[in-house]
């Protein structure tokens, strides 16, 4: 993972992300973050990141990029915001479940490809499938918490892609591996790999 993040920066990028979402709505706050105040690493341009959403422990949200030219902090802002109106899986978020949301925030790594299945790495990796005209993305944090072995994962990203499981063995497809830095707004989530 070429990108290290301290505990400042990571609580500066969940204030951001809380603050993108909760400006929405009328009479909620700016941001509390001036482009001006960040970091170098926040300002950064090239790396991809996804926002979570969870309400009591379930899933309300996910929406990131695999890369990006925007600065960090703006790709958050962006994927919150995402993350909390336009996740098709969900209504849009609203003001009344601003205070029961706890945001997650996985910053990618590079994506490198998979040419041996037995070099992905479970609660390590990330996966990215493209083959015939489809995509999926499943986080490094999936498998371990649906308890997946890499076999189940790879599956599993075909069927987030669309395609049927197995479809990672076609000719043609193309897998990708990634790290991905996970921390958020609860304690434990605060993971790196």
């Amino acid at each position: 993972m070429e990108l290290a993040l301290d505990s400042i920066e990571k609580k500066s990028l969940c204030v951001i992300a809380r603050d993108a979402v909760a400006s929405c709505f009328p009479g909620k706050p700016a941001s509390r973050n001036p482009a001006h105040a960040l970091s170098a690493a926040l300002a950064l341009r090239g790396h991809g990141a996804f926002v979570t959403l969870h309400e009591n422990g379930q899933l309300r949200g996910c929406i990131g990029r695999m890369g990006s030219d925007e600065r960090l902090a703006d790709l958050v802002a962006a994927m919150a915001r995402a993350a909390a109106f336009e996740d098709p899986r969900f209504p849009p978020v609203e003001a009344t479940e601003l205070d029961s949301i706890v945001i997650e925030i996985t910053v990618l790594g590079p994506m490198e490809k998979l040419s041996d299945p037995t070099d992905l790495v479970i609660g390590r990796h990330g996966l990215y499938i493209n083959h015939r005209s489809r995509s999926g993305v499943l986080l490094p944090q999936v498998a371990t918490e649906q308890g997946w072995d890499k076999w189940e994962f790879l599956d599993r990203v075909c069927w987030k892609a669309g395609l049927p499981e197995g479809s990672w063995k076609e000719p043609g497809a193309q897998v990708y591996v990634f790290e991905g830095l996970v921390f958020g707004e609860s304690s434990g989530t605060d993971s790196g790999s």
